[in-house]
């Protein structure tokens, strides 16, 4: 399994990109929104990487972040999500819209990618609610409020405690109850700490 390619961006095309990997060129699908941050060709670049295995072929997609890799994980699940559809989601929105979208049941904002009309849209967000778990609510925030988001730290503070074997609820509740009592300016470091003492009160 290729979990992390990093090498040299040889050329991107509209959806893939070729990384040279001391001489080997490896083709990788990807969002535009991976494309765009790969930087210029010839630069270094890093991708995180997720091999898609089917009878008649095997196929590389590659992601900019870790937690792109893991939405690509969750909506290829969904029936009815092939790659390339779970490609343009995460072209449309990143990963912290999606987790919003998908917790407060937004079926509008996952339907704004190409190709998910409001049926598909609608069963994304039933199947994958209960697996990402509540939404991350900042203080002052109660659900279904149109305030601004939890800060920037917070998804990244709830999948490093999910990474440790916290459950998607668990690990949101302790995040928002530490970014509660840090403030919305904590470190993801401080972050963390603070949300495993209480994730394991």
């Amino acid at each position: 399994m290729i979990a992390k390619l990093k090498g040299l961006l040889d050329s991107t095309g509209i959806d893939h990109a070729v990384i040279d990997v001391q001489g080997v060129g490896y083709l990788v699908g990807a969002s535009s929104r991976t494309l765009a941050a790969l930087g210029p060709v010839g630069e270094a670049c890093t991708v995180y990487t997720e091999m898609l295995v089917s009878q008649d072929s095997i196929r590389l997609m590659g992601f900019a972040s870790a937690e792109e890799r893991d939405w690509f994980r969750l909506l290829t699940g969904v029936q009815g999500v092939g790659g390339r559809l779970a490609l343009a989601i995460l072209s449309a929105l990143e990963p912290g819209e999606l987790h919003r979208s998908v917790a407060t049941g937004d079926k509008a904002m996952v339907g704004r990618a190409n190709g998910v009309g409001p049926k598909l849209a609608a069963r994304i967000v039933n199947e994958l609610k209960d697996k990402i778990g509540a939404a991350v609510i900042g203080p002052g925030m109660a659900a279904g409020s149109t305030a601004a988001p939890a800060s920037s730290h917070a998804a990244d503070a709830v999948s490093a405690l999910q990474n440790l074997g916290f459950r998607p609820a668990e690990a949101s509740a302790a995040v928002a109850a530490a970014e509660e009592e840090l403030g919305r300016d904590a470190t993801l470091d401080a972050l963390v700490r603070l949300a495993l003492k209480k994730a394991a009160k």
